[in-house]
């Protein structure tokens, strides 16, 4: 059978181990290219090397100073350092005296009042007057405020607006072509009853009867527009 693999916390194997090099602490990541990412990532570096040195000293200093220079001592009293000097004594020390204390009258003399609240306490006294009742104030009608035009009515408003000129310009438009296509279809009319006006007849002569009377027509047409 194999032998079982052994524990990683074992006190002997972990005294074993190769021990890693300290190769101190890092700023960054540690495969930046040389450039200003570089230089300014060891410049952040050196600043804190410096800080850490100048608070090492200083702890240093401070420490030196405080050897050289002990904090001074309280006083010790004078009968802690000779036996033979009483110390005072006190109320709570003998029960007896303040017994005696307890059993003496005392006559406490009332402290001397003021002039003026003398003055004011021997004054008679006044009725208070009562509080004035406030009278409801009366409201104000307020004036309705004209209502500001809204910016969508304003909208709707210019819409509204262009939709009716767009119309009114259609409807101009089919007018017009109406009346364009109206004059052809006359012309039209026109040339052909011209036409067959001019074509002889049988006999070989033009009827002016029926030309005259288009050309009357044409005549009155022209009149009228003008």
């Amino acid at each position: 059978m194999a032998p079982k693999r052994p524990h990683d916390d074992v006190p002997g194997d972990r005294d074993d181990r190769k021990k890693k090099p300290r190769t101190g602490f890092r700023v960054g990541p540690a495969n930046l290219p040389d450039g200003a990412w570089k230089r300014k990532v060891t410049k952040i570096k050196k600043n804190l090397i410096v800080k850490a040195k100048v608070k090492k000293q200083y702890a240093k200093l401070k420490a030196e100073r405080a050897l050289q220079n002990p904090a001074p001592s309280l006083p010790i009293p004078a009968d802690e350092l000779d036996p033979t000097i009483p110390k005072p004594s006190t109320s709570h020390d003998d029960p007896k005296d303040s017994e005696d204390d307890d059993d003496k009258p005392t006559d406490p003399t009332p402290p001397a009042i003021h002039p003026a609240r003398q003055a004011m306490l021997d004054a008679p006294s006044q009725p208070e007057p009562e509080p004035e009742k406030h009278q409801p104030r009366e409201r104000r009608e307020r004036k309705p405020r004209p209502q500001k035009p809204d910016y969508f009515a304003k909208q709707i408003a210019a819409a509204e607006a262009a939709k009716a000129e767009a119309e009114a310009r259609a409807a101009e438009i089919a007018r017009r072509k109406a009346e364009r296509e109206k004059a052809i279809a006359d012309r039209e009319l026109y040339r052909k009853r011209m036409a067959k006006a001019k074509t002889p007849g049988r006999d070989g002569k033009r009827k002016l009867g029926r030309e005259s009377g288009l050309l009357l027509d044409k005549v009155k047409r022209i009149v009228g527009e003008t």
